[in-house]
């Protein structure tokens, strides 16, 4: 369905009323739930453009496939509406994506190293609250794709930054039932700054997290200092022995994992446009570069937050992230208007296409920083299938070419 939309946008063939109303159909069976039919599409006629045509036929599938009760036999392991399989489906994934990823035992064992180091520290000097120690390591280390540096440095600025102002509300305010406004003034502050950022989310979750302690403890001030030792001993700890001692958490290869992206999407070209390959083996690959896309785009992200150089080659090279997923859509869309009726491209207009996509993957290996690698397409009319694909490609080294 995905690439018959890519292909009619690329296209931008005209659609009858009927196909928007039979996608706002399905999008109202799946709300309900799958309970209920969806409407197909009045017949009519057949489209005559080839585009219109792909899309008609992904929506009347779809909507066959979501009015069948089992058309694969498959709803004890998936659910075609994108609910959660059964327990033990999930129990089995999960424990083979652990046991097989090389990512989380790396993450295990920095995780393991922190609080090691936490624990050793705090039972050699004495820490009022040594879990905060941990807890802290914990926080700053969480799996995710985000900076360990970026958030050791903005958990310690939010942290004294909450202070200020439990302090503040410790100094001025009496214990008893002033503490109830006082905690309604403060807590709506967590969900409201959580979206600004991962400082400014630590910031308001410290003062509610402290007045909850004294409230229970009564020390007043007194928690102020150790929260604040607590909390940067955690994030000293996090940034050195979690983040400078292993060394692919801040060198990251983003260019080397974008030169590999670009390289395998000229193999896609080829792939599919041969006449090798089959319908397999081009969905295959077609899936295996959209799943390396999705975790080269999660490790820029995680990149651009990271201090120069790395966050700075990061910014320069996302829009040509964006420019290959481009490319990859265009190459699918044009794949679906031959199988309804376009016009094979040679095969001198494919290899250009290719040769292009794998110069410009050579350029980015060649050199830390963008080359020029404009483009000059030599071969095909304007009205080929390629015409499009030839477009992106000619941005995406226009992208990478530096600007004067």
């Amino acid at each position: 369905r995905t690439a018959a939309h890519l292909t009619a946008r690329h296209a931008r063939a005209r659609l009858p009323s009927e196909v928007p109303a039979a996608v706002r159909a399905l999008a109202e069976a799946v709300e309900r739930g799958g309970q209920g039919a969806a409407r197909v599409p009045a017949p009519g006629d057949e489209p005559g453009d080839h585009a219109a045509r792909a899309l008609d036929h992904a929506v009347r599938h779809a909507t066959e496939t979501l009015n069948d009760a089992d058309p694969l036999g498959v709803i004890e392991s998936e659910d075609r509406l994108g609910r959660p399989a059964a327990l033990r489906v999930r129990a089995r994934r999960a424990t083979r994506n652990v046991v097989l990823s090389g990512t989380s035992w790396r993450y295990g064992l920095r995780l393991a190293l922190c609080i090691g180091i936490a624990q050793a520290l705090v039972s050699l000097i004495d820490v009022p609250r040594s879990y905060w120690v941990a807890l802290t390591v914990t926080f700053v280390l969480k799996p995710d794709f985000g900076s360990v540096f970026s958030r050791a440095v903005l958990r310690a600025l939010g942290t004294a930054a909450g202070l200020v102002v439990a302090a503040a509300v410790l100094a001025e305010v009496p214990h008893g039932w002033w503490d109830v406004p006082v905690m309604m003034l403060l807590a709506p502050l967590i969900p409201a700054l959580t979206t600004r950022g991962y400082g400014y989310q630590t910031a308001a979750i410290t003062p509610v997290i402290l007045l909850l302690s004294d409230i229970l403890n009564q020390q007043g001030l007194g928690l102020v200092v150790p929260r604040l030792v607590d909390s940067l001993i955690g994030c000293a700890i996090a940034l050195v022995a979690g983040y400078l001692l292993w060394p692919e958490s801040w060198g990251t290869r983003i260019g080397d994992r974008l030169a590999d992206a670009v390289a395998d999407t000229a193999g896609y070209v080829e792939c599919a446009f041969g006449a090798t390959a089959g319908p397999a083996a081009r969905a295959r690959l077609r899936r295996r570069l959209y799943r390396d896309l999705s975790v080269i785009r999660s490790e820029f992200q995680r990149a651009l937050t990271e201090p120069p150089p790395t966050g700075t080659r990061a910014t320069a090279w996302w829009p040509l992230v964006v420019a290959v997923e481009r490319i990859l859509d265009a190459t699918t869309a044009a794949r679906v208007r031959i199988r309804h009726g376009a016009e094979p491209p040679a095969p001198d207009e494919v290899a250009e296409v290719a040769s292009e996509l794998r110069e410009l993957a050579t350029g980015l290996r060649a050199s830390a920083t963008l080359e020029e690698v404009r483009s000059h397409f030599t071969v095909g009319p304007k009205e080929s299938v390629l015409e499009p694909l030839r477009q992106e490609v000619a941005a995406a080294r226009a992208i990478a070419t530096p600007q004067p």
